[in-house]
């Protein structure tokens, strides 16, 4: 990786814990010099827009954003008010990252229907947002989007407030971040192969608009667990792999050299509801290479050898936690460090090994 390209390093919450547990990991993230904290912007968590308004109030560098927000659940003029007042409130710190949504959440909201041509609906959101972003007013005839004489108040603070795209499949979605946005963030990508793939994408969507694909903000989101115990580690980040990996497509699965069959068991006690039999029947050595976890070496190697490899330049950590994993399947997990001690741990042993 070249000089130019230098590794940044920030955070994704799943805001379930207490407010005030939130709030004093982000203040210590503040301290340890994290790039940014994003937050996953879905009804099922507490609603990251008050989170993040109350933490640029107690924060001096660090930058905020959802990470992503969807443009089928919140109308884009709305998503420009919320970042632009956020980037007031926070001096020029906020950031919005974009896509049509988690498709199980739009399930829950019956709106399925209204994920069709979705790179089509993505483009036009995201020119809509930016026009309201940059010029405060919007007359809009699209196909997704109308709107007539609508103007805003909210301003951003940023002479140009970023807006990335979230993607997970490809290729349509990395090849279009490439072409329109300011970076693309790569939700839930370990292996150089998945990353390889995504970054082929942006290059070729980045060559159609006649930009440099090296301008642009390159995030793989990990989950991770860092401690000194490896396999305590690893068996917290395992509860959250039996979550995810349910609703990774196929395509992503072979990126990694999963096979569907490999993880059915977990697919079908999930889809039952019983969280302890997918949790158990999930192979540890898919979960490990679907998860960052382990020491602060396992982490550093496990980086250099995917992220930096496939010239990504932003690795955002997703912190699987105690309290997560008691909220999210009812285990206990007391060889495992809390929030704040991962966030520190990592800022002394693994970041330093990119500086």
């Amino acid at each position: 990786m070249s000089d130019e390209r230098k590794l940044k390093f920030s955070i994704a919450l799943v805001p379930d814990h207490p407010i005030a547990d939130l709030l004093e990991a982000i203040e210590l993230a503040d301290k340890l010099g994290y790039y940014a904290c994003y937050g996953a912007d879905e009804t099922f968590h507490k609603d990251c827009w008050q989170l993040f308004s109350i933490a640029a109030t107690r924060t001096k560098n660090i930058r905020f954003g959802p990470n992503v927000t969807h443009v089928i659940l919140n109308d884009p003029t709305l998503i420009a008010q919320r970042v632009a007042t956020l980037d007031e409130i926070s001096n020029g710190r906020a950031q919005c990252g974009i896509s049509i949504g988690n498709f199980a959440l739009l399930d829950h909201y019956r709106l399925n229907d209204q994920a069709k041509r979705p790179m089509a609906r993505l483009r036009e959101a995201n020119q809509v947002l930016r026009r309201m972003l940059d010029e405060r007013a919007i007359d809009f005839d699209g196909e997704f989007y109308r709107y007539d004489g609508l103007f805003t108040f909210a301003a951003p603070v940023q002479a140009r407030l970023p807006v990335f795209i979230g993607a997970m499949l490809g290729p349509k979605s990395f090849q279009l971040a490439g072409e329109i946005a300011d970076g693309m963030h790569h939700a839930v990508a370990y292996s150089k192969q998945a990353m390889d793939y995504a970054l082929d994408n942006v290059k070729i969507g980045a060559a159609r608009a006649k930009r440099d694909w090296r301008d642009l903000d390159l995030a793989t989101l990990m989950i991770t667990c860092v401690g000194a115990d490896s396999r305590a580690a690893k068996d917290a980040a395992h509860v959250f792999a039996a979550f995810y990996l349910t609703a990774v497509p196929p395509a992503l699965l072979e990126r990694h050299e999963i096979a569907l069959d490999d993880i059915k068991a977990t697919c079908d006690a999930v889809e039952a509801g019983d969280i302890p039999a997918a949790v158990k029947a999930l192979p540890k050595e898919i979960s490990d290479r679907f998860s960052c976890a382990g020491t602060p070496d396992e982490i550093v190697a496990k980086i250099r050898d995917n992220v930096v490899a496939a010239n990504f330049n932003h690795v955002v950590f997703v912190p699987a936690d105690p309290f997560l994993v008691r909220a999210w399947s009812g285990l206990s997990s007391p060889r495992v460090l809390d929030l704040k001690g991962q966030l520190q741990l990592l800022h002394d042993e693994v970041m330093p090994a990119f500086a």
